[in-house]
């Protein structure tokens, strides 16, 4: 059936729906007005959730960026929040800090700075919001936890506010708090303190990132707390909110939402938490975690983006269903909206939400979700039924008067597996401010006066494709637009360029491992670093690359294959890992750990000399080379099967990497 069709058929059953009764639903602003919107956003970090973005060849980076960002577009996002990078394991990878030790302020490491920059290109009335993770391991003074010295790890936070306008003209609207215990209230109110003394009186606190309690309470009870703090933010609140929250009168924002596989259940989650979490819970803002699933897809949360682009090396790129459903909201209302009272749950099951910009426009977004087709990964989502049903909706108030309404579909057809998304449908007439409507289950409607929508398109990216069996990377980059090198994946440490000024020979540019200290963490960073790249189905392969170590009590440094996890989970990462140590041994260990040893011996390896891995797997066996020469060759290996190549340290601490190569069968 072509759209023409079934926009006749959409205008026939709107006006002529009068088989079974029908519940009439008021829109009205007669009794005043509901909360203010603060936007629908997307969350890049929390960890390196972009990380393989930059690495898109253009014209296929733009168009992924014009799909969240452009307006009346794609997604055509309000908010982008993203990670202040705390050089730590945050669930995908490190990002890295601004201030890696207390006396380093780099402005120019990582890509959130780019992003951002990509974002307000677009959109220049995006707001812009920074949250730590995690921290550099300095700001703790030694402990695991950064706010026992609440003033450094303030200034730290404001640093990057300040770096963001100083070298980037971003303008940052809010940080967000992701601890909060009871005895960080001395910081919360320290980080206001700090924010007003350096000039930055408009960048507003979300307090606290992350639960409603004990942060609504003790704001009802603070005073000074209660003016230090502009949102109270929940992560997954499951469309909930709790009394003391509503008692505060502060903005609600589901800060972090989302988290879920981007198949059409996904599509049906974020249609559903996008209305019911104003229906639930009076939360204004609504952001995904994570805004593109941008990282090799065997790390942990596989594809929780509300678009996916992980094959920067083919170029392929997927637009997923929950960018048409974020359009149905954020292409026809804009932060400022305001919604209505008259919002709320349709009767046989499914939402309803409306919105007004106080000069005569109009924005309905109904959702229609089932239970098994809107499950997100978090909270457990209670047991609810949704049948097909009439509605009439009844325009009251200043609303009363409006003619037509524009209108978009999305069904998501699971029976025929035949989903249509964002559809533009013939205007709707209305008669004496009415339409009734039969809305079947698993749909979302926009109606809207606005008429400035678009379902924007590019041409089909390139087929999807493998990462290259052989892959080479001499990290000679002069001016390099980012500090990581292409397709590499830190999953413990920072690996940056580097400029090896000491170095005449072949050794200028090089891959560095900067980190001395472990950071201060929520997840469990492993305790050597590691970056790992490549194809996760790799069984055969051989890895190379040329190697520094700048420890001379206790360097170490590894090549590696078949590595099986990452993320949070790399402490647990088993493989093929071949190392060489600065006191002249050698092992070949099958975890990360280094405790189960395969092979050791004397390597006459020392610091501050290049040395040459190469790492050989082959079926059930291993065999490596030093300088080209035969090392060890009687490593039995059982598992794991397949795995990343990678690189990394014993520990944190410094050392170089340099002409990095691998060729896989």
């Amino acid at each position: 059936m072509d759209s023409s069709v079934a926009a006749l058929l959409f205008s026939l059953v709107v006006l002529f729906s009068d088989s079974g009764s029908s519940q009439t639903y008021v829109l009205s602003d007669e009794g005043g007005l509901g909360r203010v919107l603060d936007g629908i956003g997307g969350l890049s970090g929390g960890g390196a959730t972009s990380r393989l973005l930059v690495n898109y060849a253009e014209p296929f980076r733009s168009q992924i960026l014009d799909y969240l960002f452009k307006p009346n577009f794609g997604a055509s996002l309000h908010i982008l929040k993203v990670e202040i990078g705390g050089d730590a394991q945050t669930t995908d990878g490190t990002e890295p800090s601004h201030m890696h030790y207390e006396n380093d302020q780099n402005y120019f490491r990582g890509y959130e700075w780019w992003l951002m920059k990509e974002a307000k290109k677009r959109n220049p009335n995006i707001t812009l919001i920074g949250l730590p993770w995690a921290f550099p391991g300095w700001v703790g003074h030694g402990k695991n936890w950064p706010y026992d010295f609440p003033d450094i790890t303030a200034t730290y936070v404001v640093n990057w506010i300040l770096g963001a306008k100083q070298y980037h003209d971003l303008d940052i609207q809010y940080v967000g708090i992701w601890n909060e215990r009871s005895y960080d209230v001395k910081y919360i109110k320290l980080l206001r303190y700090t924010l007003d003394k350096s000039g930055l009186e408009a960048v507003g606190i979300v307090a606290s990132d992350n639960l409603w309690e004990p942060i609504a309470l003790s704001v009802l009870l603070d005073a000074e707390l209660g003016g230090a703090v502009d949102v109270i933010g929940a992560h997954y609140p499951g469309t909930t909110t709790v009394t003391d929250a509503l008692k505060t009168h502060k903005k609600l924002w589901s800060s972090e939402d989302y988290s879920t596989f981007n198949d059409e259940v996904g599509g049906g989650c974020w249609a559903r938490i996008l209305n019911q979490n104003y229906v639930n819970g009076h939360m204004t803002a609504t952001i995904s975690w994570n805004l593109v699933a941008s990282y090799y897809e065997d790390l942990p949360f596989s594809r929780d983006g509300l678009m996916t682009a992980n094959e920067p090396w083919s170029g392929n790129y997927v637009v997923e269903s929950p960018i048409w459903v974020t359009a149905h909201t954020s292409q026809f209302t804009q932060p400022g909206w305001t919604y209505l009272q008259t919002v709320g749950h349709l009767v046989q099951g499914g939402s309803y939400v409306a919105l007004t910009d106080g000069k005569g426009n109009l924005t309905v977004v109904i959702e229609t979700m089932t239970h098994d087709h809107s499950v997100c990964i978090r909270p457990p989502l209670p047991a609810f039924n949704v049948t097909s049903q009439n509605a009439t909706f009844q325009l009251q108030g200043s609303f009363a008067s409006i003619k037509e309404l524009q209108v978009w579909r999305s069904q998501f057809n699971f029976k025929t597996n035949k989903p249509s998304f964002f559809e533009k449908l013939t205007p709707l007439k209305l008669l004496d401010g009415s339409f009734t409507l039969n809305l079947a289950a698993d749909e979302v409607y926009t109606f809207t006066t606005v008429t400035s929508g678009r379902k924007g398109s590019f041409p089909d990216p390139p087929p999807s494709a493998r990462f290259p069996k052989v892959y080479k990377d001499d990290f000679d980059v002069r001016n390099p637009e980012f500090s990581e090198a292409p397709d590499f994946a830190d999953q413990t440490g920072v690996f940056e360029y580097y400029v090896n000024l000491t170095d005449a020979g072949p050794h200028v540019f090089t891959f560095r491992q900067v980190l001395t200290q472990r950071p201060v963490t929520w997840a469990t960073d492993a305790d050597q670093t590691v970056s790992v790249i490549g194809d996760y189905q790799w069984r055969n392969l051989t890895v190379t690359c040329d190697v520094f170590m700048e420890d001379v009590k206790t360097g170490g440094v590894f090549v590696a294959a078949r590595v099986d996890k990452g993320g949070q989970s790399v402490r647990g990462a088993k493989g093929v890992f071949f190392w060489v140590f600065a006191d002249g041994s050698y092992k070949v260990t099958s975890d990360l750990a280094g405790q189960t040893v395969l092979a050791e011996g004397k390597s006459g390896t020392r610091a501050y000399v290049w040395f040459t891995l190469s790492l050989s797997v082959t079926g059930q066996s291993a065999a490596g080379l030093l300088n080209g020469h035969p090392l060890w060759s009687t490593a039995v290996v059982l598992t794991p099967k397949s795995g990343w190549a990678a690189i990394g340290t014993r520990s944190f601490q410094l050392a170089q990497f340099d002409n990095f190569a691998v060729a896989a069968q």
